[in-house]
């Protein structure tokens, strides 16, 4: 895996645990920026042909 790759999966492993967090405390406006930035980071991803796998949020 190359430091690309490996980056990109572990923002979105991050952007997954602070979206799950806001949900959690109930913050709607952060919510909608880490879904913002979650969506950003997928789309990203699917454009340089990495697989994210499963995702828990």
């Amino acid at each position: 895996m190359d430091a690309f790759t490996a980056g990109l999966l572990q923002r979105i492993r991050a952007t997954e645990s602070d979206l799950s967090r806001a949900r959690d405390e109930g913050d709607e406006f952060l919510v909608d920026v880490e879904q913002g930035e979650l969506d950003d980071l997928r789309r990203l991803a699917a454009e340089h042909g990495v697989q994210v796998g499963a995702t828990s949020v």
